[in-house]
């Protein structure tokens, strides 16, 4: 199982051989450290923990955490995994030529907070008429019946938009630059600049 944290640095084009151009976003890639293998006769799962960023300012719990792996990660994650191989080990460094262009991947960030959005942005509601006596410009309109005398869960109205986690799949490696730790994947990723986005091999 290939899996990295990355963080998202923006957004270009890049042509291919063929003379197409494609949207490309590229993704800071420092190299991830193994922090714990998780299996299932201890942990009821198999599992990868991976840091990413180091930096000798961390809690103590943390530092004792990652002490065997013998970084200090400022931030970690989880990936599930089938099988724990040999080379899967607690300190092992995984780097950017992890992956090579033309995988194909799944990308999983947290989408941009557009705070407190009407139903017409949240949920694309038509607006109603500006004319002929209309005033329902942007309302949402009726939200239920006289009977039951409740609104359901899960009702379409105005509220917080944004900031969920989102997983982006079937995505390409587009390029690879392992001397500026450097991913470029193919079309959209979730989240804003500077985002934490994990990237792993699609299933």
């Amino acid at each position: 199982m290939k899996a990295l944290i990355t963080r998202k640095l923006g957004m270009t084009s890049v042509i291919t051989e063929d003379g197409a151009s494609i949207a490309v976003t590229l993704l800071s890639a420092e190299p991830n450290v193994i922090t714990q293998v998780k299996t299932s006769e201890i942990d009821g799962y198999k599992a990868v923990q991976q840091g990413f960023e180091f930096s000798k300012k961390l809690a103590k719990p943390q530092i004792g955490h990652s002490k065997a792996a013998k970084a200090t990660p400022k931030i970690v994650r989880e990936f599930r995994i089938n099988e724990i191989t040999d080379e899967t080990k607690v300190g092992e460094k995984l780097s950017v030529d992890l992956f090579s262009v033309g995988d194909t991947i799944d990308a999983t960030g947290i989408s941009k907070g557009k705070g407190f959005a009407g139903t017409i942005k949240r949920h694309n509601f038509h607006r109603g008429r500006k004319t002929h006596g209309g005033r329902s410009y942007r309302r949402p309109g009726s939200i239920g019946s006289m009977y039951p005398q409740k609104i359901f869960k899960g009702k379409k109205m105005a509220g917080r938009m944004g900031h969920d986690q989102v997983t982006t799949k079937g995505l390409k490696i587009a390029l690879v630059e392992p001397e500026l730790n450097v991913i470029g994947v193919t079309g959209a990723v979730p989240g804003p600049k500077k985002g934490i986005v994990l990237i792993k091999e699609a299933k």
